[in-house]
């Protein structure tokens, strides 16, 4: 802004009737760039707003860009009127009232439109500037992604240049987006500044209280035959995970969801459990030390590795093993965890969790239970009856697939006798059942398993794709054993991921199918990126502002002093501009350097312009000393006077006047 101010010489009002800013018809090249920026702030929007407001909004805008391409005026007040009413009574039905972030929004972006098409004045092209600004923070509150950004950054630049070409109606084409860029790239050092020094408040950069719980896809506490298939197609991130040393084996690589026990014969729930400050056993055995992202799913489930130490005090631990924030997760948050794999938990179980690890529904599965019977004969232990299940299981040519067949009431004995196929919620579900009605007490975890490498920034990323379902089988003297059944059909599920289990035909999601390399490589890029923009930007703390600002010196840090150094830092960004700024040479437009071109030639033969001589005055002078030339050099002043103060000139107009002064023949 400093350098483009510099570079502004002053310009007389145009020899108008009345001024254009009065002017009850809208300028195209104004009109224009405002109708662009809308355009842009309204695209993002378009994704979560109703599809019947989004094609309203893109209707107006339309409405509007018709009218201005054909010179026509605006509509009338009233036609505004009731359209504006109308609007107001359409998003009180959608949203059932005015208050909060949708309905403010979805307000928004149709009064954008509707003041677009009443726009006449000034006044009114700043209006609808400030609109789009308001609507480029709002989307903020919906998703703070790198694209996002991104789109608000162009949506800001033209909001500029809108009021560039407002500021300046005579510039050029490309004037009003070459000084907005200008004027934001001057701007974005002191963004920085702010964005590194001003003081960090905790929680997430951006959000409402109220319209932050909207409910998430992903796992619940319940599993019923198809609710983890079901997410066997979604690419969707659920965390990330980078680990101080070399990242886990496959088979390690377990991040524990809930723990489900109750089970009504098609369907099994979580039990209350126990929560405490410290872990309900005791960490041993190899630590993996880790950053976990967790994307937000809106429950209290961390998706930790087993089995979690004792960590930061927002971390709670539950009785069944599995790690809890102290409230929903409801943004993008980090936690730095220690797991440790080979940890022994559950050792003194109580009799009562023991004890709804073997109920069975009366009369259900009856196949399966004889089967049980049957395996559990002769057995004095029940480590040999988990031996005899196993060596069951891979004998029985159980098939993995992403499509199962339907189940009906008795879900474990169809899949184990009739389908023979499923997903690994029906290998989970049908081994515990056949554990329980063998004597053995058996559950259900739930989370996810794996996770794919990112070979750009070697994070662990962790897809909805990779939901999984497995056991716990208490013995004697070892507590709860995590066993997988899913492995012993599709051990490469297990070490490969699913991809790896699934056949070619299996409708695979596209970035998971082997022949799409390239596509996955250009993932692993953009989410390297939006990784780093997530950790370095929307991650920018309290914590991490404290560590900047040790490492520059300033261990305590409070409010004068963040002041002070705010203060001094803008000083000299600001001087450096002003420095840079007062440097620049100033620019003249087209038509200035063929009117200083005349003068000069003028010049030469004593006749050089006063700086108080207007162009008409300075014309007669020179025809009065060089009366051969005298209608010519009229006709040439005339020319530059009637392109300078009249109408906007075209580019054929400034070219006959160069060509005018080329040819003037002086003697």
């Amino acid at each position: 802004m400093i350098a483009h101010l510099s570079r502004m010489r002053p310009r007389l009002p145009r020899a108008s009737p009345r001024p254009a800013q009065a002017s009850a018809a809208l300028d195209r090249r104004q009109g224009a760039w405002l109708l662009a920026a809308a355009a842009l702030t309204l695209a993002p929007h378009g994704l979560w707003l109703p599809a019947w407001i989004a094609v309203l909004s893109a209707a107006l805008l339309g409405w509007r860009a018709l009218l201005l391409w054909r010179g026509r005026r605006p509509p009338p007040h009233l036609v505004l009127l009731v359209l504006a009413l109308a609007a107001g009574v359409g998003v009180r039905l959608e949203f059932g009232h005015f208050f909060g972030k949708d309905p403010g929004v979805a307000l928004l972006a149709l009064l954008l439109g509707l003041k677009l098409l009443e726009t006449r004045a000034a006044r009114d092209i700043r209006a609808g500037v400030l609109l789009c600004l308001f609507l480029q923070l709002a989307v903020f509150l919906e998703d703070q992604s790198l694209p996002i950004a991104a789109l608000a950054l162009g949506g800001t630049l033209l909001a500029l240049a809108a009021l560039v070409a407002l500021a300046d109606p005579r510039g050029g084409q490309r004037e009003p987006l070459r000084t907005a860029a200008l004027v934001l790239a001057q701007g974005l050092p002191f963004m920085l500044l702010l964005f590194l020094l001003f003081p960090r408040i905790q929680g997430p950069l951006w959000g409402l209280p109220a319209d932050a719980y909207s409910a998430r896809t992903g796992l619940s506490d319940t599993m019923a035959p198809g609710s983890i298939s079901a997410l066997g197609n979604s690419s969707a991130i659920v965390l990330r995970a980078a680990f101080s040393g070399p990242p886990p084996p496959p088979a390690q690589r377990y991040w524990r969801g809930p723990v489900l026990t109750q089970f009504d014969g098609r369907t099994w729930r979580a039990l209350p459990f126990a929560e405490a400050a410290a872990p309900f056993y005791t960490p041993a055995g190899p630590a993996l030390d880790y950053q976990l992202t967790l994307e937000p799913h809106n429950r209290r489930w961390l998706l930790a590795l087993d089995y979690p130490a004792a960590s930061a005090p927002a971390v709670r631990y539950a009785s069944d093993f599995h790690a809890l924030a102290a409230q929903p997760v409801r943004s993008r948050s980090r936690y730095a965890l220690t797991a440790h794999p080979e940890a022994t938990v559950g050792e003194r179980e109580s009799s009562a969790v023991l004890a709804a690890s073997l109920r069975l529904p009366a009369d259900s599965n009856p196949r399966t239970r004889a089967l049980a019977e049957q395996l559990a004969a002769n057995t004095d232990s029940h480590a040999e009856i988990l031996r005899r299940v196993i060596a069951h299981l891979r004998d029985a040519r159980l098939s993995y697939t992403l499509r199962p067949p339907l189940l009906g009431r008795h879900t474990a004995d169809e899949f184990l006798f009739d389908t023979r196929q499923g997903f690994c919620e029906h290998f989970a579900s049908a081994f515990a059942v056949l554990m329980r009605a063998a004597g053995v007490p058996t559950r259900i975890v739930t989370g996810y398993q794996g996770g794919e490498i990112n070979p750009i920034d070697a994070h662990i990323v962790v897809r909805q794709s990779d939901a999984h379902a497995w056991t716990e089988v208490w013995l004697e003297e070892k507590g709860w054993v995590r066993v997988d059944p899913t492995a012993l059909a599709a051990p490469q599920r297990i070490d490969d991921g699913l991809a790896a289990a699934l056949s070619e035909f299996e409708g695979l999601p596209l970035m998971l199918r082997a022949d799409m390399a390239w596509l996955r490589d250009l993932r692993h890029q953009w989410e390297a990126l939006s990784n780093a923009w997530n950790q370095r930007v929307l991650g920018y703390n309290p914590e991490r502002q404290r560590e900047l600002l040790a490492r520059l010196g300033l261990k305590r840090v409070d409010a004068a002093t963040m002041a002070g150094v705010l203060s001094i830092a803008s000083a000299l960004l600001f001087g450096g501009l002003y420095l840079w700024a007062s440097r620049q040479r100033v620019r003249r437009d087209p038509l200035q350097r063929q009117w200083d071109r005349f003068s000069a030639r003028m010049a030469r033969l004593g006749l050089a312009r006063e700086p108080w001589e207007g162009p008409l005055a300075y014309g007669e002078r020179v025809a009065a000393a060089l009366p051969e030339q005298a209608a010519e050099l009229r006709a040439i002043s005339a020319s530059y006077a009637r392109l300078r103060y009249g109408p906007v000139f075209s580019a054929t107009e400034l070219q006959a006047l160069r060509k005018r002064i080329d040819a003037l023949k002086l003697s």
